[in-house]
């Protein structure tokens, strides 16, 4: 455990022994900190992943510093993390100072400039986004918003959004998203229970309708009318 502690030269394994600890402690560090720091970067996420970042990166690459002082603040910086996230469900205040309400980049077609200068972007990088969307005419927007996480959400005016079925009073089968049976040659046995099927069934099906064996198979799908949907390796 020599690796551990500050020392005046560290050998090449104590080096890739000090990567391997601050790696899995990075990974127990985000695992706590929850999936909404990954997807999105608030004003607390932003913070926090700068400064953890800051220092674990030192003894990664200074022998003289060792790894539990850094490991015992990212400890506290985490836990601190993690109490504010309760205290931004609990309070308004807090809230509003870390997630401030969207505010409009555009109303009716229209850039709002000041609003701009306010978000720190240009006109470019609206266009940028809205290119993104698919969205080539600018005067099709009803509504662009500047979101707390540094994004744009558009909205589109009604008049230029295409006709939907609702629209036309066309009834439609509710949505049915396809559940994973097969993957990579091995059978998901709780999916395939959950669509009431045994394993025979399956094998039965894709020997007898498909004429392919199980370990030919990359993935398949089955949906509520019990249709499979298969990929091959080749």
């Amino acid at each position: 455990m020599d690796f551990f502690h500050g020392q005046e030269t560290l050998t090449a394994i104590q080096w890739v022994l000090r990567a391997i600890v601050g790696y899995f402690f990075m990974v127990m560090i985000a695992k706590l900190m929850g999936q909404r720091s990954i997807s999105q970067l608030n004003l607390l996420d932003f913070s926090i992943a700068v400064v953890i970042g800051n220092i674990i990166a030192h003894p990664l690459s200074d022998e003289a510093l060792g790894l539990k002082g850094s490991m015992i603040t990212m400890g506290a910086l985490v836990l601190l993390y993690v109490s504010s996230i309760f205290i931004l469900l609990k309070s308004t205040f807090f809230r509003k100072f870390v997630l401030p309400n969207p505010f409009p980049l555009i109303k009716n077609g229209q850039f709002i400039y000041k609003n701009l200068t306010k978000a720190r972007i240009s006109v470019d990088y609206v266009l940028s986004e809205a290119r993104k969307e698919k969205i080539e005419d600018l005067k099709k927007i009803s509504l662009a918003l500047w979101e707390p996480d540094g994004t744009i959400s558009f909205f589109i005016s009604p008049n230029y959004q295409a006709v939907t079925r609702n629209d036309l009073n066309i009834v439609t089968e509710p949505f049915d998203f396809p559940q994973i049976v097969v993957r990579e040659g091995n059978i998901e046995k709780s999916v395939l229970q959950q669509a009431g099927k045994e394993e025979s069934w399956l094998r039965s099906a894709l020997k007898t309708n498909h004429h392919i064996a199980l370990e030919d198979v990359l993935l398949a799908t089955i949906d509520k009318t019990e249709q499979l949907k298969i990929f091959l390796y080749k």
